[in-house]
């Protein structure tokens, strides 16, 4: 059910408000330009400076224009196993096709306690859950070994690998097979990973360039050798646009490009600030060599 391009969508703010009338704009654009499944409420949604209100919204907001369309995996994790929990049981409710929970942040639990987190939102919920695996945000990294445990549960589906390690994946599916679903969460690396054994991507680059993400995965899984050579050249494409997402935090990069195509503004919360101007530059012309604008 979850692969190919699923977006980690943005979520557009005026005057500090949750943009309704922009929100629905991208899913709609999304839709219509081959995303594969969309992914709100996630770190790329601003997850962790959305009221509990607000986020149940987005969520409820997004499964309600994709009218069952692709799939929307909701973005439901916490460093409270309770609230994870919570979260969860209202995306379930709510309609999601599946849950993408990161592995809990700041309290540095032990693999154990990873195991017995994701083990207690799985007994508490039927939604298929994606395990989000980010150490560079979260410190912590899980072991393909606890993977492995949590796979044996009946809702653990799969991971969003955000370790940049290819290595990872090849031992990921050595001990757990091809049925675990495996996306990885770094743009910069989704042809290789795709080629490796991965079957698509949680992406932020997709945000604003969807087509472009979409047939690149698409692409990439082809038995012809002569759109595989197209998913290459598509990869050589966006990979200036990757690069230039990432010069500072996300998704403040990805918000000032979604201004400049006329998706939404690029209002961003506190902690988070717009971008500097030289990397406005950089990423005007990442957009321009991608002939995104022109």
């Amino acid at each position: 059910m979850f692969k190919g391009s699923n977006v980690a969508l943005i979520t557009p703010f005026k005057d500090n408000q949750l943009d309704v009338d922009s929100y629905i704009k991208l899913i709609h654009f999304h839709l219509k330009n081959g995303t594969n499944g969309l992914v709100p409420a996630g770190t790329t949604g601003e997850s962790p400076t959305l009221s509990h209100k607000e986020h149940e919204q987005v969520i409820e907001i997004c499964i309600k224009e994709a009218k069952g369309k692709i799939p929307i995996i909701a973005g439901t994790g916490s460093n409270s196993t309770e609230e994870a929990i919570s979260l969860t049981k209202h995306a379930e409710k709510a309609g999601a096709d599946g849950a993408l929970v990161v592995t809990p942040y700041y309290n540095k639990p032990t693999q154990e306690g990873l195991y017995q987190h994701y083990k207690a939102i799985n007994d508490n919920s039927n939604l298929p859950i994606i395990i989000y695996n980010i150490p560079s945000r979260c410190v912590i990294d899980m072991s393909v070994d606890t993977m492995a445990r949590l796979f044996e549960l009946k809702n653990i589906a799969g991971v969003k690998d955000a370790t940049g390690d290819l290595n990872r994946l090849e031992q990921t599916i050595k001990k757990l097979g091809n049925e675990f679903i495996q996306l990885t969460g770094e743009d910069g690396l989704a042809f290789e990973f795709n080629k490796k054994g991965g079957v698509g991507i949680i992406s932020v680059t997709a945000n604003i360039a969807p087509k472009l993400c979409s047939d690149m995965q698409k692409y990439s899984k082809s038995k012809l050798d002569n759109e595989v050579k197209e998913a290459e050249k598509i990869d050589q494409i966006l990979q200036p646009l990757h690069k230039s997402l990432f010069i500072e935090s996300n998704p403040a990069p990805v918000k000032y490009a979604a201004k400049l195509l006329g998706l939404c503004d690029d209002a961003i919360r506190l902690p988070l600030v717009k971008i500097k101007k030289e990397t406005e530059e950089k990423v005007k012309k990442a957009l321009s060599s991608a002939k995104l604008i022109s």
